[in-house]
């Protein structure tokens, strides 16, 4: 099963400006982002091992990454949605009147908000009874032929196929001034007929996309948010919730913030580019010599992904650097490892952005595999040709600000516990 499906939606009349209310501005609020291997997630098995959620992580990243991978190494706009199997972080919200909480995949890399309906053809289990729009009071069926289905693939404009869109009222769980904030004739997929499942728990039900699309979560409350959200990702085993900003609380201020152009490609829509210049190793600075947007920055992807003709120097520099010998017999699906230190003498390591400089510490990069006694590396080689990826490993303890009118990327170095 890939761990992005193909899925289809009817398609509806209705003006991009109708996609979320806007009649003001609202000050900042958060939400709770709850990593799938955390203690409070669902997905959470306390019989793993801490080496055992690692390598299950990194699974994760690859089966991610691989229809990515072929949908941008073919160098054309994918002719499906994307809806992601697998995914890093949680969110709850409500939909409708009177509310129905889910449990979704929050994922940077969507740009869809979708939950299952009934009646339903063929749905994946879920523990909650599916979503039954037509009980909402603030429902709206819209009918096909508009606007925007021009931002599907033609042979996804056709009602009915695997579901419809509709507009709805859905919140976040959130309040600003003591009062709930709704975003009411909010767009959003009603699947029908899917053809998934979410391995090891039941109680994933839906998905609330974070891209730069159209009909993302982001671009939907834009009006009131100045289209601007954050988030400050702790590590997985933590026993506290991320958080995911949204509006003023987004911005990100003081010491050691630094910013780089947000790189929006119309024939990737789904993703959010940087432009990577080089990466820094001690005295050593490497040169990426790409283009322009030749960098993916993921919440979703835990791997950071560095372009194959690239890697080896990255490699290379690195274990000089350490002065440590590579193990030979690695564990899958690593590519670099090496004997345990409890006193390694770690480098600077930074990832130069065009304009922002990005020091990574040891938990951005390593990860400690106790079985075998060994540190491996959480950057791994990319098969596309020119582009990789900044996965979430790479951004723990930082403050990570998307403003998608200024068209920048902000990070800031932070104890994501005390923010």
């Amino acid at each position: 099963m890939h761990p992005f499906v193909f899925f289809s939606l009817a398609l509806c009349s209705l003006s991009i400006a109708s996609f979320a209310e806007a009649t003001k501005t609202l000050r900042g609020f958060s939400v709770d982002l709850i990593h799938r291997d955390s203690p409070l997630s669902p997905f959470y098995n306390p019989s793993l091992t801490p080496s055992e959620r690692i390598r299950n992580a990194a699974l994760r990243s690859i089966s991610r990454f691989n229809p990515v991978a072929h949908t941008l190494d073919e160098n054309k706009s994918p002719e499906t949605i994307l809806i992601p199997e697998n995914g890093e972080h949680l969110m709850r919200f409500h939909i409708g009147t009177p509310p129905v909480e889910r449990l979704a995949i929050a994922d940077t890399g969507s740009n869809l908000i979708w939950v299952q309906c009934s009646p339903c053809v063929n749905c994946f289990p879920q523990d909650k009874p599916l979503f039954e729009p037509l009980k909402s009071s603030t429902f709206n069926a819209l009918s096909c032929g508009s606007k925007p289905c021009l931002y599907f693939p033609p042979h996804q404009r056709l009602c009915g196929n695997a579901g419809l869109l509709g507009t709805e009222t859905i919140n976040l769980g959130s309040k600003v001034e003591n009062q709930t904030v709704n975003f009411p004739n909010s767009v959003f997929g009603c699947g029908l007929y899917n053809n998934l499942s979410f391995p090891t728990s039941d109680k994933v039900t839906g998905l609330v996309g974070l891209g730069p699309g159209p009909l993302s979560l982001v671009s939907q409350i834009g009006d009131k948010t100045g289209y601007k959200f954050s988030y400050c990702l702790l590590p997985f085993t933590s026993n506290s919730t991320s958080k995911l900003r949204f509006g003023s609380e987004a911005t990100i201020t003081g010491n050691g913030v630094v910013s780089t152009p947000l790189i929006i490609n119309p024939n990737f829509p789904t993703f959010y580019f940087l432009n990577l210049e080089s990466i820094t190793i001690g005295q050593k600075v490497l040169q990426t010599g790409q283009t322009v947007g030749n960098v993916i920055i993921d919440s979703g992807t835990m791997l950071t992904y560095i372009d194959q003709t690239f890697y080896p120097n990255f490699v290379a520099s690195l274990q000089e650097a350490l002065s440590v010998e590579a193990t030979q017999d690695l564990p899958f699906p690593f590519n670099f490892c090496f004997p345990y230190r409890k006193i390694l003498a770690f480098p600077d390591i930074a990832f130069q952005f065009t304009g922002a400089r990005v020091s990574l510490n040891p938990k951005n990069l390593l990860f400690r595999v106790e079985y075998r006694n060994m540190l491996c590396l959480a950057v791994v080689p990319s098969n596309l040709s020119g582009i990789s990826i900044f996965g979430s490993i790479a951004q723990i303890d930082f403050q990570v600000e998307y403003d998608l009118q200024g068209k920048k990327v902000s990070f800031a170095p932070a104890d994501c516990t005390k923010i």
